[in-house]
């Protein structure tokens, strides 16, 4: 049976290691898809026409304006989009791309990739690192912890 208190050094080690990672470095890894012809021309949660062959995206949680750089880790292949909708609404995906990204990153045939989002708004808050520590690898640090 596991101590009680077992969890905080763990917990502990990952919340120290979280002001030392510059918030424009933020790296996540997932599976993207895309939409297109459906939705071209309606408008999008921002307000905007959505055009299937700009290079825009959708997330559930990034404001709107946030710049990305999507890398298909199959291929290595990337681009940079902007999010201006939200989604996707399908269970086990991170972002929607429009047809013009997934092109960009050959994922057209498959419909689905598995990617790495990383974040390269110049706006975002960053805080001194020396580390080079990205969130992934705090949070692949805590999953090896247990």
């Amino acid at each position: 049976m596991l101590k009680r208190g077992i969890w905080i050094t763990p917990f502990l080690l990952f919340c120290s290691l979280l002001p030392f990672v510059p918030a424009n470095a933020m790296v996540t890894q997932g599976v993207a898809s895309y939409y297109g012809e459906r939705f071209d021309g309606r408008r999008t949660a921002s307000g905007e026409r959505f055009n299937m062959n700009a290079l825009t995206a959708a997330h559930k949680t990034l404001k709107f304006g946030t710049r990305l750089m999507v890398t298909n880790k199959a291929n290595g292949r990337s681009v940079e989009v902007t999010v201006n909708d939200r989604g996707p609404y399908v269970r086990g995906r991170t972002i929607d791309l429009s047809k013009g990204a997934a092109r960009e990153l050959g994922m057209l045939g498959r419909g689905v990739a598995p990617v790495e989002l990383k974040i390269l708004n110049d706006d975002t808050i960053t805080a001194p690192s020396s580390s080079g520590l990205t969130v992934a690898a705090a949070q692949q640090i805590l999953i090896d912890l247990f």
